[in-house]
Parts: structure tokens; C-alpha cells; sequence
């Protein structure tokens, strides 16, 4: 146990923060909110780093915390990290300050600090999800996180933002509700096993039947396939992205939704391996689906931030494929995505917003020829979409390539499946960044006279993002080292081991000889 409550701390900071920011004067046009919230989400990232610093990549869980909280149920605050964790902590912090410095003008004139006050909530509350090590306390921030999302989506954004977060909620709240059942049963089984208790370390070794492991299962999946999201339960996503504004759209596709897939790995493998390996077959129909199905319906969008909504329904596929493929290069590959994949949609939302502002519209119809008059915005959008579609040398590439080498040691067809949706994903990046960016427009056309260039605000918000594509395209083994151990230990809880290669030995004909 940490002598230190550094995760208490992490959290605490921009939960506090949030307050303060909502609580400075309200003047029109004052800076102060939005300056006093980038310092908390900086200072934030202050403390993730220290935490990093301390982290073992030997692996287990890290820097915990445990004090008993309501001793009838078994309830505990208790709070952990191990690789898993680590590194959606460390996305979170990094994105949060990142979206705050783009999102500088998209908060009400009449209230500059509710947006940036939802927002420290929001990354407050997210943190306490990735570290929660009890199941009771995961729950109650689980769904706690749905109050600054929903505020963030109704109270910014365009017109037709209210029913997009009413639709949200509504989606969200059924997860959770189904997902508070396989909370209950959790207490019921852990009660008559002898005691009643909600800690993680506890769980993963209780001993359950086989229809009630099933039934507690489904309830967390649902929940988090919900959360992810995954078909059929994605139909909340493509209005919430094109109604939110795109900080906010970062926020919920690449901070909140990773909690479902993030669920997967820590619950649903964690306590429930048996019925985790029962229930692949349809997870892995499911995850085709969303593979295939999101990559297709992107391709007909004319909305820019409703397209890049549905990309993520693909590349979450992509995700889940990976983590019910019960593989190291699967589970690796899935973190690694999860890791990827928010820093490349955050880019995309982002620029795809400066470009909004620009034009006055978001329909790409509208739009062309935009690489003459701002060719910064035009280079980092086309590296953002290239790193979407698996450019090798970006950093999505080895995630994929991890996902798909699971995939085909599954099932050769689930494998040939999952590629059709990288070549869709060219379609839908090419032809979008082709209609934007290309085409007949000049400086000259009407349309495009006085859109800027990317000004230093904006290159501020988003020379990290490139950096972090190109950085873990080429060197991701930091990141792999960080998520391995928490992939081999999960493995080991779930009885599987992936099958040692066979190499040859120099000379030898066959693999018999190179073993002798």
C-alpha cells in the first residue's frame, strides 16, 4: 500500500479545480476561468507524471490505496493502477489541458467558465473510474461521470444539442442500470461465499456457478458495450459528435468510451474469465459488425464531425476484436489502440473544428480547396486522417497490425473481415480529406477568402497530438512495456497461454531438430 495517496491526490485536483473555475467572477469576455482551468488539467498532469515516475513496468497493481467504507456491504474506497490503468490515466491528462486550449472559444459568453468547470469534472471523475480497484466505488464514478457529459453535450454545441444528451443519458443510464443488477448479484455471490465484499482482489478469486458468472457477466458487458460503444448499442454516438462540440466530442469518444473497453479487460476477463471465453463467439460477431457496419455508414456522412463519430464505432470494433481474441498480441494490441486511437480522433475532432469555425459549416459539400489558403490545417488534418487509416509509421498502424495478427490465429475469416475495414477506412479518410481540402477552391473564390491558417492557440492544441502519431508509430515499445504485464496476468487468470513459435535452428530441416 502507498504511503502516499497519490491517486487520492490525481483525482482531488481537478475535481477541486472544477469548483474553483466555477465559482470565479462570470464577467463577459473574462479570461480567468478559462486560464485558472488549463493550470489545474497542467497541474493534474504534473501528478500523473510523478505517479508514472514511480510506476514498476515489472507490473501488479501500484500505488494502492484501501480504507473501508461501508463495512455491511464490503465496500471499500480502494484505488490501484497497473499497466492498464496507467496509461488511460496518462491519456486523460494529456487530452484534458490539450481540449481546454482548443476549445478556448466555445464556451458561452454569458458563462466562460461552466464548460471549463464541466470539463475538470469530467477528467476528475474518469480518473477515479481507471483507478477504482472496488466495484462498488467503480460503479458509483461510473455513473457519476455521466452528469459533466451530459452537461458538456446539452449546454455547448449546435443546434439540436438537448435531445443529442437526452438521447446520451438515456443510453448511458440503461447500461448502468443493467450493469447495477450484476453489481447486486456481485454482493449475493461474494455474501454466501462467507463474506460480502466488493474489492477486485477478492472477486477475482471467488468462486462462482456457471449460470450465475454467465448472467453477472452479460450485465457488465452490456453496460460497457453500451459505454465503447459497440453495435447495436451505438446509435447515441453519431448525434452526440455532431451536435457537442468537437472539445467535447474528444472528451466522450476518446476519454469516456475507452471506459467500456476498459471494462472488458478489467471485469469482464478479470472476474469473469469463464463466461468472457463462453460469450466470444457472439462478441466477436459484434465486433466484425461494428468493424465493418462503421466504416460503411461513415462513408456516406456529409457531416465532418458526425463522420469522424462513426469511425470510432469501427475502430472500437477493432478494439474489442482484439481483447476477446485472448492472445498477448490481442490484449497488447487492444491497449495499445485504445491508447492510439484516442490521441488520432482527438486530432481529427479538433482540426475538424478550427475548420468549422472557418467555413460556418460543418457539411463537407460545402467545403473544398481549403489546402491553398490553410495549408498547416490541411498537412496536420491529412496526417490525423492518415494515422486513422493505419498508414504505416503512424502510430494506429501497430496497434491494427497486433489486432489482426490475434484475429487470423483465431479464425482466418474474423481476420479477413477485420481488413475490409481498413481499406473502408481509406475510403472514408481519403475521400472526406479529398472533398475538404482538394478541388477547385482558391484563395480567390469567395467561399474561402479571409480563412486563416492554424494560429499559435491552435498549433499549441495540436503540434502534441502529431508528435504523439508519429512518435508511437516508430517507437511504441514504451507504451508495450507498460501494458504487457497487465495483458500476461490476465491471460494467466483466464487459463490461457499463447503457443510458443517454433524456430528452426541454422542448418536444420526441421523444427524437431532445431529443438533437440
Amino acid at each position: 500500500m502507498s504511503s502516499f495517496p497519490w491517486l487520492t491526490i490525481l483525482i482531488a485536483v481537478p475535481l477541486v479545480g472544477a469548483l474553483l473555475v466555477a465559482f470565479v467572477p462570470k464577467a463577459p469576455g473574462s479570461v480567468l476561468p478559462r486560464q485558472l482551468g488549463v493550470a489545474v488539467s497542467l497541474l493534474t498532469l504534473a501528478v500523473a507524471v510523478v505517479i508514472a515516475a514511480q510506476y514498476d513496468t515489472g507490473g501488479g497493481m501500484q500505488l494502492t490505496e484501501d480504507h473501508e467504507w461501508i463495512h455491511a456491504f464490503g465496500v471499500h474506497y480502494a484505488l490501484g493502477v497497473d499497466g492498464l490503468g496507467l496509461l488511460m490515466i496518462l491519456l486523460t491528462v494529456v487530452l484534458v489541458p490539450i481540449v481546454l486550449v482548443a476549445s478556448w472559444h466555445d464556451a458561452d459568453s454569458s458563462n466562460p467558465s461552466a464548460f471549463f468547470a464541466w470539463a475538470l469534472a469530467l477528467e476528475g471523475l474518469s480518473l477515479a473510474v481507471f483507478a477504482a480497484t472496488d466495484v462498488f466505488l467503480f460503479y458509483v464514478v461510473f455513473e457519476a461521470t455521466l452528469i459533466p457529459a451530459y452537461f458538456l453535450i446539452g449546454g455547448f454545441g449546435r443546434e439540436g444539442r438537448a435531445f443529442a444528451a437526452l438521447k446520451f443519458l438515456m443510453y448511458q443510464l440503461g447500461g448502468g442500470l443493467v450493469m447495477l443488477a450484476s453489481v447486486i448479484g456481485l454482493y449475493v455471490v461474494s455474501a454466501q461465499a462467507g463474506r460480502p465484499t466488493y474489492l477486485l482482489s477478492d472477486l477475482a478469486n471467488l468462486d462462482m456457478s456457471t449460470s450465475a458468472e454467465r448472467w453477472l457477466f452479460a450485465g457488465f458487458f452490456i453496460a460497457f458495450a453500451v459505454k465503447a460503444p459497440l453495435f447495436p448499442l451505438h446509435t447515441w454516438l453519431a448525434d452526440t459528435t455532431e451536435k457537442a462540440t468537437p472539445g467535447t466530442s474528444v472528451l466522450l469518444v476518446c476519454v469516456l468510451d475507452k471506459i467500456g473497453t476498459f471494462g472488458m479487460l478489467r471485469f469482464c476477463l478479470g472476474l469473469f474469465p469463464e463466461a468472457s471465453k463462453w460469450a466470444t463467439p457472439v462478441v466477436f460477431a459484434l465486433a466484425l459488425i461494428s468493424i465493418v457496419y462503421g466504416a460503411l455508414i461513415a462513408i456516406g456522412q456529409d457531416d465532418v464531425l458526425r463522420l469522424i463519430g462513426l469511425t470510432s464505432l469501427s475502430h472500437f470494433g477493432f478494439i474489442t476484436l482484439g481483447i476477446f481474441a485472448f492472445s498477448s498480441q490481442g490484449g497488447s494490441g487492444a491497449i495499445l489502440y485504445m491508447v492510439n486511437h484516442g490521441i488520432a480522433t482527438a486530432a481529427m475532432f479538433l482540426i475538424a473544428g478550427f475548420l468549422i469555425q472557418r467555413k460556418g459549416t460543418s457539411l463537407i459539400s460545402q467545403m473544398s480547396g481549403l489546402e491553398k489558403t490553410a495549408p498547416v490545417l490541411a498537412g496536420t488534418f491529412l496526417i490525423a486522417g492518415l494515422a486513422t487509416l493505419g498508414l504505416p509509421g503512424l502510430s494506429q498502424f501497430v496497434s491494427e497490425i497486433l489486432v489482426l495478427i490475434s484475429a487470423f490465429d483465431r479464425a482466418w475469416w474474423a481476420g479477413a473481415i477485420a481488413v475490409s475495414g481498413i481499406v473502408l477506412a481509406a475510403v472514408y479518410v481519403l475521400w472526406m480529406y479529398q472533398r475538404t481540402m482538394t478541388g477547385p477552391g482558391s484563395p480567390d473564390d469567395a467561399a474561402n477568402v479571409g480563412v486563416r491558417d492554424l494560429d499559435r492557440r491552435e498549433l499549441a492544441a495540436v503540434v502534441p497530438l502529431m508528435i504523439g502519431l508519429v512518435l508511437f508509430g516508430f517507437v511504441p515499445g514504451p507504451l508495450l512495456d507498460v501494458s504487457n504485464p497487465t495483458i500476461d496476468t490476465l491471460l494467466q487468470h483466464t487459463g490461457v497461454s499463447d503457443d510458443e513459435p517454433v524456430v528452426p535452428a541454422a542448418g536444420s530441416g526441421t523444427a524437431e531438430e532445431g529443438q533437440q
